[in-house]
């Protein structure tokens, strides 16, 4: 099943994380410009690894992390451990500190069809091309995937416990999340670790482009290295979190529609041969409508804002060939109908369409379509995390940007490089550990 090893992080010089706040990046498109400005101002911040900018991005981005290193900025931990994360958050009304508990390991980049890390969503083709090219020309990891396990008998979570009590690292980052960061080292525990994912499958719950990125990546070094028998090309940087026993959120992505060539007039009246429409008035207080029926969604243009719930006796005109589970989801819906049927929009036009935008920031949509800037407004409601297990294991995708797993993994606690030099280790001593 799915094989990890654990690795022997790059991080940053004991100084500077001293001030780790400063130096560690969120993924990218969950901030918003002005602050990824604040980020790409200061010259020691992960962005420039993670995303780099320039004509030649990857170039340049190679360039900072060989003056990182022979600068010292960054060290390489000299044994390869499990690094233990815990993510300590509150939502809005919460009154109780919720935990995230995981840990940070490398696991084998399995091509979609080995059926060992199940996808959930659709990718975007020019945004897994970026992170091939930023592989191959640094080799190095800013900030991990996340993927999901279901352990019934949550056994990891003593030793977790055990490392997060004298943690490496412990900051609070841009969502006002508490992360804290521990490593196990002990070769008997990583065992246990190695040997409890053995026997798992793994749900990508977050990182899409980056992990079919390093997919691509290990075919074109497939004839690399033919001595080795752990190649760093063949793994990928992860967080890894449990299913059960944990604090798992996923929040809704809503959609922004820009250069509409219909009136809104026009719009409403096909949107209405498929949905039912009610006035709502107030754009702004939709942040506060609890949408309980399923299909439904908020509807916001220019002056007006509506509820639309999608028209049971037309689910059937709702792609026949896919899956039960997978046709009921209401993103599935809102793409094939909306901007498939009633905007044009074929599948692989709205992966590639610039009309089309994702957007989590409620407040956000609303200035975009008031200003003028968008033509309308999609808002939609979260996700269960039993629909996201039931579509992966069916092998079906949903639409892109149909999650938003919160928190998301800060990028820069740690780098996972697949260097081979840097990646070598004898990792059979781990294996070898189950049978003692």
């Amino acid at each position: 099943m799915a094989e990890i090893l654990p690795l022997k992080a790059w991080r940053y010089n004991e100084k500077l994380a001293q001030n780790l706040e400063d130096l560690t990046a969120p993924l990218f498109d969950v901030v918003s410009t002005k602050q990824r400005e604040v980020l790409y101002g200061n010259p020691l911040n992960s962005i420039h690894l993670s995303v780099p900018q320039g004509e030649n991005p990857s170039e340049n981005a190679q360039k900072i992390l060989l003056r990182w290193k022979s600068e010292g900025v960054l060290d390489q931990d000299s044994l390869p451990g499990i690094y233990v994360y815990y993510q300590y958050f509150r939502l809005p009304g919460d009154h109780e500190e919720r935990c995230r508990k995981g840990f940070i390991a490398q696991i084998k980049a399995y091509d979609w069809e080995e059926n060992q890390i199940l996808r959930h969503e659709s990718t975007i083709v020019s945004a897994v091309n970026d992170r091939i090219d930023l592989l191959r020309a640094t080799e190095i990891q800013a900030s991990p995937t996340h993927g999901l396990y279901e352990d019934e008998s949550t056994e990891l979570e003593f030793h977790m416990d055990a490392a997060i009590a004298s943690p490496l690292y412990e900051l609070e980052d841009y969502q006002g999340v508490r992360e804290v960061l521990g490593v196990i080292h002990d070769a008997k525990v990583i065992s246990r670790f190695l040997a409890v994912l053995a026997n798992k499958k793994v749900i990508l719950a977050d990182g899409h482009h980056r992990l079919e990125g390093a997919i691509e990546y290990r075919k074109l070094q497939q004839n690399a290295f033919p001595e080795s028998k752990w190649k760093g090309s063949d793994y990928h940087l992860m967080y890894l979190t449990n299913v059960h026993g944990n604090h798992l959120k996923i929040l809704p992505t809503h959609r922004l529609f820009y250069g509409l060539d219909l009136s809104e007039a026009e719009l409403l009246d096909r949107i209405g041969l498929w949905f039912d429409i009610r006035p709502f008035g107030d754009a702004d207080e939709l942040v506060n409508y609890t949408f309980q029926r399923k299909w439904s969604f908020g509807l916001i243009l220019s002056e007006e804002a509506y509820l639309i719930k999608f028209k049971p006796d037309r689910f059937e005109e709702v792609r026949p060939e896919l899956p039960e589970s997978l046709r009921n989801l209401d993103l599935v819906i809102l793409h094939h109908i909306l901007f498939e049927k009633i905007l044009g929009l074929n599948g692989e036009q709205q992966r590639k369409s610039d009309q089309l935008a994702f957007e989590r920031n409620f407040s956000r949509c609303v200035r975009e379509v008031r200003f003028g800037k968008a033509s309308f407004a999609i808002i939609t409601r979260e996700i269960e995390l039993e629909q996201v297990l039931e579509v992966c294991k069916s092998g079906a995708v949903m639409p892109q940007k149909s999650t938003y797993f919160y928190p998301k993994a800060l990028g820069g606690l740690l780098f996972g490089s697949i260097k081979q030099e840097e990646f070598d280790y004898d990792y059979g001593a781990f294996f070898d550990q189950t049978n003692r």
